[in-house]
C-alpha cells in the first residue's frame, strides 16, 4: 500500500502488536456485535425504518465486509471470498472499492438470509484467525487496518442499537428489545453549576499515543476566550420547561433552517417522546417508559439543542472548549457494558463536571471540518472520515450505547443538524 508510514501514523495503534492480544481483542469485539443481535428475530434484522438507518443484518455483514475487503483480500494470498456479490451488497461508501448497493434500499435485501450473513461472519472470522496467527500479523500496515476495523465495528455496535430503536419505534405495539421490570422512580437531579475556564492558548487533537481516527489529528494550537461550561447535560425536566414556554412555537429561538425543519416536520418534542394523556413518556429499548425528569435529554437535534440554549440565555460549547474541559477526566458515565441501554441521571463523582462521557452524545456548535494540516489516509480507507467534512456538526463524549474503551476526549462524532435518531443530547456553555 502506498504511503505506509502515513497510514501507520494516522491510524495509531493500541498495544496490540502482540498477535495473541490482537486475536483476543478481535474475538471479543466480534462476539459483542453478535450478542447485540442475538435477541432479535430474522424479521427484526431485515427491516430498514428510514434511509439514514440500516437493517441489523446489513450491519452484521458490512463489518465482516470490512475485514474481508481491506485485510483478507489485500493481505492473504489465494484468499477466496465467501460470496463475490457481497463486495457490492455490503460496501457502504467506499467509492474506491467499487460499486455499492443504494443505501436507501438496504431493507429490500431479503436475501441473503440472516443465517447466511452469520455464516459469512463465521467464514471471515476463521480466515482472520489464521491471518492473526501468522507472521503477516506481526506489525505492518495490516495490523493498523485490523485495529481500524475493530474500532469501525465498535461504531456499528452503537449504530445497531440506534437503528434498532428507530425501527421498533415505528411498531404500534411498542415492542421492547430488553426487558425492564423495575418500577419507575424518578432520579435525583444534580444541581446545575457553572465551571469557568480561563482564556489562553490550548492544544487540541490526538497526541499520537494509542489509537485514533484520522479526523482527530493533527494536534494543533487554538486560542480560547474565557468560557463557562455547565456541570452536567440538560435534563428532560429542564427541557419540559422549554416546551411549556412555547419553545417550539417561537421563531426567534431558532436558526432559520431549524425553524423551517420544525414546521415542515411538525416537531414538538425530541424524537421518541410521546404524550399519553397529560403525561410525557419516552420510547426506549426497554419499551415505553415514563419520562424521567432527571435524565439527560436524548434524541435531540442540533436545531433543538441550539434553540434551547438561546431560550436559556446560553449557547452550545465549541468542540475545542468541550475537549479542554474533558481532557484528563475519567469516563464516569454509563456505557453499553453497563447493560442499562438508556441514559441515567448524572452522578456526583466528586469532579466539577459530571457525565461528560457516556449516557448521551453532546452536540457542539462546531462544524465538522478538517483540523489545520489534516490529510486523509492513503487509499480507500482515506474515505472513512475526510469526505464527510461538509454540512455536519461535531458531537462529543459517547453515549450509553458506546463501548467504554472506544471513547476518549479527542473523539469526534458527526451528524447533520436535523439528525436525532442517535443518542444525542447537549450541555450548555456561556461566555464569561
Amino acid at each position: 500500500m502506498k504511503d505506509s508510514r502515513r497510514l501507520r501514523t494516522v491510524i495509531n495503534r493500541r498495544a496490540t502488536d502482540n498477535p495473541t492480544l490482537m486475536s483476543q481483542r478481535y474475538a471479543t469485539v466480534r462476539a459483542a456485535t453478535e450478542a447485540l443481535a442475538a435477541p432479535l428475530s430474522a424479521e427484526d434484522c431485515a427491516i430498514q425504518s428510514m434511509p439514514d438507518a440500516s437493517p441489523i443484518k446489513w450491519h452484521l455483514a458490512h463489518t465482516s465486509w470490512f475485514f474481508e475487503t481491506f485485510i483478507l483480500e489485500a493481505h492473504v494470498a489465494g484468499y477466496r471470498s465467501f460470496r463475490p456479490a457481497f463486495r457490492v451488497l455490503f460496501n457502504s461508501y467506499y467509492n474506491a472499492v467499487g460499486e455499492k448497493h443504494p443505501r436507501a434500499q438496504r431493507g429490500l435485501l431479503s436475501r441473503p438470509s440472516r443465517d447466511e450473513v452469520l455464516a459469512y461472519r463465521t467464514h471471515v472470522d476463521a480466515e482472520m484467525a489464521g491471518f492473526l496467527e501468522s507472521d503477516r500479523a506481526e506489525g505492518g500496515d495490516a495490523v493498523a487496518l485490523v485495529e481500524l476495523g475493530l474500532n469501525h465495528e465498535e461504531q456499528h455496535q452503537e449504530l445497531i442499537l440506534t437503528d434498532l430503536l428507530h425501527m421498533l419505534s415505528c411498531n404500534p405495539l411498542a415492542p421492547a428489545y430488553v426487558s425492564d421490570a423495575t418500577d419507575f422512580r424518578p432520579g435525583t437531579v444534580l444541581p446545575l453549576k457553572w465551571v469557568e475556564f480561563e482564556a489562553g492558548l490550548v492544544e487540541v487533537g490526538h497526541d499520537g499515543k494509542g489509537f485514533a481516527f484520522d479526523n482527530e489529528t493533527p494536534r494543533h494550537r487554538q486560542y480560547l476566550e474565557r468560557f463557562a461550561l455547565a456541570s452536567r447535560p440538560v435534563t428532560n425536566g429542564e427541557y419540559l420547561g422549554f416546551i411549556a414556554d412555547g419553545g417550539y412555537r417561537r421563531p426567534e429561538l431558532w436558526l432559520s433552517e431549524g425553524w423551517d425543519w420544525v414546521n415542515a416536520n411538525h416537531v414538538e418534542a425530541p424524537l421518541h417522546w410521546r404524550r399519553t394523556g397529560g403525561d410525557w413518556q419516552q420510547f426506549t429499548l426497554a419499551g415505553q417508559r415514563p419520562l424521567d425528569p432527571a435524565t439527560p435529554v436524548c434524541h435531540a437535534s442540533l436545531f433543538e439543542a441550539d434553540a434551547y440554549a438561546r431560550w436559556a440565555a446560553a449557547r452550545l460549547p465549541t468542540e475545542a472548549e468541550w475537549e479542554v474541559a474533558a481532557t484528563n477526566l475519567p469516563a464516569q458515565g454509563h456505557f453499553v457494558e453497563d447493560g442499562l441501554l438508556r441514559p441515567m441521571p448524572a452522578v456526583d463523582h466528586g469532579t466539577a463536571l459530571a457525565q461528560l462521557f457516556g449516557d448521551v452524545w453532546e452536540w457542539t456548535q462546531s462544524a465538522y471540518a478538517p483540523y489545520p494540516g489534516f490529510r486523509p489516509s492513503a487509499g480507500a480507507v482515506g474515505e472513512y472520515n475526510g469526505k464527510f467534512m461538509s454540512n455536519q456538526y461535531v458531537l462529543r463524549g459517547g453515549s450509553f450505547g458506546t463501548p467504554r474503551a472506544h471513547i476518549r476526549a479527542t473523539y469526534r462524532n458527526f451528524f447533520p443538524a436535523p439528525a436525532r435518531w442517535q443518542f444525542s443530547g447537549f450541555r450548555l456553555a456561556r461566555n464569561v
